[in-house]
């Protein structure tokens, strides 16, 4: 049924309706046929799995399994701290996993908004009595009483009208009014002159509707199942920290495995062996990764927000970084949302343009400022502002749709005028005269009626919404209808949604680092062509593809339209565009997609990152986003893009930087196992260094400032992984060896001060032995210090980046400094950590250790940037 093709009759037969209305008691019946009108929630997922889900991802898994092994310990061989530092992990787990699910938790709201929308109560005409009811129980064949200020409470036909007009960019995304009309239209169903649709904004007027579909069934019922079906797909981060805890949990039970063997080996009894194997697994976890990538991300978040940009899923801060592609909306985001007029043409001076511009139209003055349909709000500024002259409206011609104009009767200054504004092709061929200088006119020519329709193409070939202005002087008010024919023409105006100014330059910083940007609006063509080539998102011929062509496309063909330049999508429904973004993603795209409609959501969801519009944007649209820009303003998006691709650097940085402070933990075990020495360091002493002294310096990496050409690069590539073979030689092999011997050293210097000798056993109650293990600690430590300010970044050196440019980075320092003052020179961290102050000359040995660290680390990045130089520039 195409309820828009039919006539009144008709459509109160097929929908078993009458002008009075259906009967109560049909429409309790229709109630319990077609269920309440309310949009209904489609696969919501309980709060506990989202909960769950926080405490058995593989990372979460890792320390479970650590966690685990420390209690297993505990009862196997009690005493040695293992308790602690098991309940210290799990910890660990459940704090990360409560803050974590506070800032990433976002209920699927977008059902429950749409619900929302929907109006509370709803006048209805039932038995040709007029009755207020909720909204949920309007039923199809209800004859609903609209007025100005309502909303629609479901999708209708109108068979009545008194210059019904109603606001549908809820539904399509664009800011144009529409007025309605009774009668029958042979298009398509959403554009339709004679249907109001749920949850649409009465902007003016009053009409009489028939209800021929409620609840799910409606437009917003099925963008909620679209969008309710929405399969996301899992972040590059998440895919990321699995993997290397994978890669972790791999090398820690391979370590543990292979000393096992060896510990068998060499003569030593299963339990000291297996014991010994689980103290290897633990000192290589990385305890501290889990929050410190968490709170990582909950920073770049925060340093988002002070660039407008709102992050609702803290995976969404790295995926904004990796992007290659966005998917923009044109109103709002690109341009302004604000219709204005950007040229005029008269064949005088144009006061009487101005005249017909402010005085034909239905714009209202109230104490709250001017209200009417955006173009007619445009106009009426545009005139007032250039000193229209002020009337007395004695009768109109509303618009419709047909006719493409509208006409009033006005008293100006004592004269009586007919003022007709409207579409070119619908007004100029009424003209016969041609004003001049004002108060004077002359015939029309074919030549100069030629000339003018020249005009109106240029201007309408700009993409401007062009307004054809005339009037008529009479002498007497007629009677009837105001006559339309017989006009003078007073000029055109253009009218366009103007252009972001910080846009051109956005999209020129998108181009250098390698993202392309494609339109993709519910406006038409021509319009979307000419603001994309005003602010350079274009610069030759446009692709323009409108929604239906692209629906009729088979994907591979829509694949190819998808790789051209210049690419524009116009008319777009939900459905096309949810289909282009899926199609992006399958060609291995990383998408991000703006929207502010309810007709957005669904692709908002579907992208890597849904970006909203915060101040324009529906509650659906921020509800089904990942991220919500607080100024509307694209150019927020490129700032968080630099931020984004901030947070995969920083936090690969501090990965190294923890890692590295792994086999400064786990050499020790080696040395006690295969050499027979007193355990250098202790669990609790693994424990204060990894979600203590670790945890506040690899906080303030991933606080590091963007490079300052990272908006030069292209974008990462997909197959790049966070976790590198360069990342694991050079915080493992290269910078934990270094920690290891500074610790180890600091160990022996002790040990042999105190007169200990080579295979002497030694208590762990000892004074030497307490000060010896925190030796180990404190050259751990200091060779963290020094590591902090290397793995500032792989390549650059610290005196380009500035000692004093990351200023978290040595407030981290200092609380390490602190932290290892509390731990050694405190009866309670002696007591915590079985530590015992050391000497100074115990720290004299260190420092050499922490510069040596910093000075092989700077001479390793030289050749880094001396060879990539070489490899631009042969001849360097």
């Amino acid at each position: 049924m195409k309820i828009q093709t039919l006539s009144h009759d008709e459509v109160f037969s097929t929908l078993l309706s009458s002008p009075e209305g259906i009967t109560t008691e049909e429409a309790a019946r229709r109630r319990s046929e077609y269920g309440l009108n309310e949009i209904k929630e489609l696969h919501g997922r309980p709060m506990i799995l989202r909960l769950a889900a926080q405490f058995t991802h593989f990372l979460a898994l890792l320390l479970w399994f650590a966690a685990a092994l420390c209690f297993l310990s505990e009862y196997l061989h009690p005493g040695e701290g293992l308790l602690r530092l098991g309940i210290a992990i799990l910890a660990v787990i459940f704090i990360n996993a409560i803050f974590t699910f506070i800032q990433e938790y976002r209920t699927e709201k977008a059902i429950e908004e749409l619900r929302k929308m929907l109006p509370f109560r709803v006048v209805v005409k039932r038995g040709g009595a007029e009755l207020e009811i909720d909204a949920v129980e309007v039923v199809p064949g209800d004859l609903v009483l609209l007025k100005e200020g309502d909303k629609v409470p479901a999708d209708a036909r109108v068979v009545g009208t008194s210059r019904l007009t109603v606001n549908n960019s809820l539904l399509t995304g664009e800011s144009d009014s529409r007025l309605l009309t009774a009668d029958a239209f042979e298009g398509e169903l959403l554009d339709s002159p004679n249907l109001a649709f749920a949850g649409t904004l009465v902007v003016s007027g009053s009409g009489t509707v028939v209800v021929y579909a409620t609840g799910m069934v409606t437009e917003f019922g099925k963008i909620a199942q679209i969008t309710g079906k929405v399969v996301e797909e899992e972040s590059q981060l998440h895919i990321e920290i699995t993997r290397v805890s994978r890669i972790v949990a791999i090398i820690a039970v391979a370590c543990g495995a292979c000393f096992f063997l060896i510990g068998s080996l060499i003569g030593r009894g299963f339990w000291d062996n297996f014991l010994f194997a689980i103290g290897i697994i633990i000192a290589t976890v990385p305890e501290g990764l889990l929050p410190t990538v968490t709170l990582a991300l909950a920073m770049g978040s925060k340093r988002m927000a002070s660039r407008n940009a709102l992050v609702k899923n803290l995976n969404a801060v790295e995926s904004l970084g990796s992007v290659d592609l966005i998917c923009t909306d044109k109103t709002g985001t690109l341009t302004q949302n604000l219709m204005t007029v950007k040229t005029s043409w008269a064949p005088d001076e144009g006061a009487m343009a101005c005249t017909v511009a402010r005085l034909c139209s239905n714009v209202t003055e109230g104490p709250e400022g001017i209200n009417g349909e955006p173009t007619e709000t445009a106009l009426y500024n545009y005139a007032v502002e250039h000193g229209a002259a002020a009337g007395e409206r004695l009768g109109e011609n509303p618009f419709d749709a047909d006719r493409k104009r509208m006409a009033t009767l006005h008293r100006v200054d004592g004269k009586l005028f007919i003022l007709v504004k409207g579409a070119g092709e619908s007004v100029l061929p009424l003209c016969t005269l041609l004003s001049q200088n004002g108060s004077t006119t002359v015939p029309l020519e074919n030549a100069t009626i030629t000339e003018l329709q020249g005009r109106l193409q240029a201007m309408a070939s700009e993409g401007l919404r062009v307004i054809a202005l005339a009037f008529r002087e009479l002498n007497d008010v007629p009677t009837g209808d105001i006559p339309e024919e017989g006009l003078t023409f007073a000029g055109f105006m253009g009218l366009l949604d103007p252009p972001r100014p910080e846009v051109p330059e956005a999209l020129k910083n998108c181009r250098s680092a390698g993202i392309k940007v494609i339109m993709i609006t519910g406006d038409a063509g021509p319009t979307a062509a000419a603001i994309a080539r005003d602010i350079g998102l274009i610069t030759g011929d446009p692709v323009i593809i409108e929604g239906h062509e692209s629906a009729s496309m088979p994907d591979d063909q829509l694949h190819e339209e998808l790789k051209k330049e210049n690419l524009i999508f116009a008319r777009m429904s939900p459905q096309n565009k949810m289909r282009v973004v899926s199609l992006l993603i399958e060609g291995g795209h990383r998408v991000a997609v703006t929207g502010d409609g309810v007709n957005d959501a669904p692709a908002l969801k579907k992208a890597h990152v849904g970006i909203a519009m915060g101040l324009s944007g529906t509650s659906v649209a921020r509800e089904a986003a990942d991220i919500v820009l607080l100024d509307d303003n694209f150019a927020s998006i490129v700032h968080a893009i630099d931020e984004g691709r901030a947070v995969f650097e920083n936090i690969r940085n501090f990965i190294t930087y923890i890692f590295a402070s792994n086999i400064a933990e786990l050499i020790p075990f080696i040395g006690y196992i295969l050499f027979g020495i007193p355990l250098p360091l202790t669990i609790m002493q693994i424990l204060a260094v990894d979600l203590g002294t670790d945890m506040f310096p690899a906080l303030a990496l991933g606080a590091e400032r963007p490079s300052p050409d990272i908006m030069q690069r292209p974008p990462r590539p997909k197959n790049e992984h966070l976790l590198t073979i360069k990342v694991l030689l050079r915080g493992y092999l290269y910078l934990g060896m270094l920690e290891a011997l500074a610790g180890m050293c600091a160990y022996f210097y002790v040990m042999y001060q105190g007169g200990w000798s080579w295979g002497q056993p030694l208590a762990t109650t000892t004074t030497l032995y307490l000060q010896a293990t925190t030796a180990c600690l404190a050259g751990i430590i200091a060779a963290q210090i020094a590591n902090a300010l290397a793995c500032r970044s792989p390549s650059v050196s610290i005196l380009t980046l500035g000692i004093f440019s990351n200023r978290l980075v040595l407030a981290g320092i200092a609380t390490d400094v602190v932290l290892a003052a509390f731990i050694i020179y405190t009866p309670f961290g002696n007591s915590l950590f079985a530590s015992a102050p050391i000497g100074a000359d115990v720290w004299l040995l260190l420092i050499p250790f922490a510069v040596m660290l910093l000075v092989i680390d700077e001479t390793r990045k030289y050749v880094v940037r001396r060879t990539a130089l070489q490899a631009l520039s042969p001849e360097v």
